[in-house]
């Protein structure tokens, strides 16, 4: 494969979303061939699947495994049929979360088998890893404050304190372990200036773009 495969994971209210937005209008001001994708939710049964994991039900509770296989459904299906194919053709691919989310929330925050989660997502992706991640790192009690504007919360921003803060340790563990792929973003910054940050770590994996 030839293109570049680059993923965003991060805590709730980081902005990766928001910062993935402003990238993919940078590097289609440049001509690059760009695939801009999330999980879950990247394609058509994804959207179906997103709406099943986040949409909080008062009557009937997910269970934790029953959650962890609809997002390896989706991330299968959309790596096979969208992320694969991309990179393929030689496209840049921007993620909004990938298997390390899976790793961070699933394993880390509800504490599942994080060795297991790991076989899975291999299994899932056939293997399929990105050239770099993108970390954005903030205080969970900061990021939960900041999508309190939000009209209706989803269940994982529902979840207790202490969930976020074990995602949060989990996300520094993985870091930790792999610190050739993952770049950590202080989340906590002006976003001009992670912006900025951002298109600078580009420009060095991609040396056709400009600042």
């Amino acid at each position: 494969m030839s293109g570049l495969f680059i993923s965003f994971e991060g805590g709730e209210g980081g902005g990766k979303s928001t910062q993935v937005a402003k990238l993919a209008a940078w590097l289609e001001a440049q001509g690059q061939a760009l695939l801009v994708t999330r999980q879950p939710g990247g394609t058509a049964y994804g959207k179906r699947i997103r709406e099943l994991i986040l949409t909080p039900n008062a009557d009937e509770q997910l269970s934790s495994r029953a959650e962890l296989f609809l997002y390896l459904a989706d991330r299968a299906h959309h790596v096979d049929t969208v992320i694969r194919p991309a990179l393929n053709e030689g496209y840049i691919v921007l993620c909004d979360r990938y298997t390390d989310s899976t790793l961070a929330y699933q394993g880390y925050g509800r504490q599942l088998n994080v060795a297991e989660l790991q076989l899975l997502n291999d299994l899932a992706t056939q293997y399929l890893k990105p050239d770099h991640t993108f970390w954005f790192d903030l205080d969970p009690q900061v990021g939960l404050t900041r999508i309190q504007v939000r009209a209706g919360l989803d269940r994982l921003e529902q979840e207790a304190a202490i969930f976020h803060d074990r995602v949060r340790n989990g996300y520094a563990t993985l870091a930790a372990a792999d610190p050739e792929r993952w770049v950590r973003v202080d989340a906590a910054q002006n976003p001009d200036v992670i912006f900025t940050f951002l298109c600078h770590q580009l420009t060095q994996w991609c040396p056709q773009l400009r600042l």
